[in-house]
């Protein structure tokens, strides 16, 4: 199980992905986008959504981390557009940590299956602190 950061962007993830290549000098990032995603006809896609970043990661000194742009619409603020990713391949204590985390918090997305997870989630805790959970088998 990994803790991990997650930078939110907004429209210019690309850019940041870039210079971090460059800072660190790692291997050039496999980036996803919106648009590159399975759609849901009830649900069509923004046109201004479909190049933005939707998950790219980079490894630096040894740690991942992640990067999105955020979807238009949502709120973003400069300084806040960090979040912490649990991944781990152990479901049921993922599920136990959630669970607790979201007592007087706010869930976005209560855990489950998505075509990149078998178990994702999102929420704020009460202290305020954005928190994503993502199953992961370890390869």
């Amino acid at each position: 199980m990994a803790v991990e950061v997650y930078l939110n962007f907004n429209g210019n993830c690309r850019e940041a992905v870039a210079f971090y290549e460059d800072v660190f000098n790692t291997d050039k990032a496999e980036i996803m986008t919106f648009g590159e995603t399975p759609q849901n006809p009830d649900y069509p896609l923004p046109e201004e959504a479909k190049d933005l970043v939707m998950h790219t990661r980079l490894t630096v000194f040894g740690s991942r981390i992640m990067f999105s742009d955020t979807f238009p619409g949502m709120p973003f603020s400069t300084g806040n557009n960090v979040t912490l990713a649990v991944v781990s391949d152990d479901e049921e204590q993922m599920r136990q940590a959630f669970d607790k985390l979201k007592e007087g918090g706010n869930v976005r997305m209560e855990l489950q299956e998505t075509f990149w997870s078998k178990c994702y989630g999102s929420l704020t805790d009460k202290f305020g602190v954005e928190w994503q959970f993502s199953h992961e088998v370890n390869e």
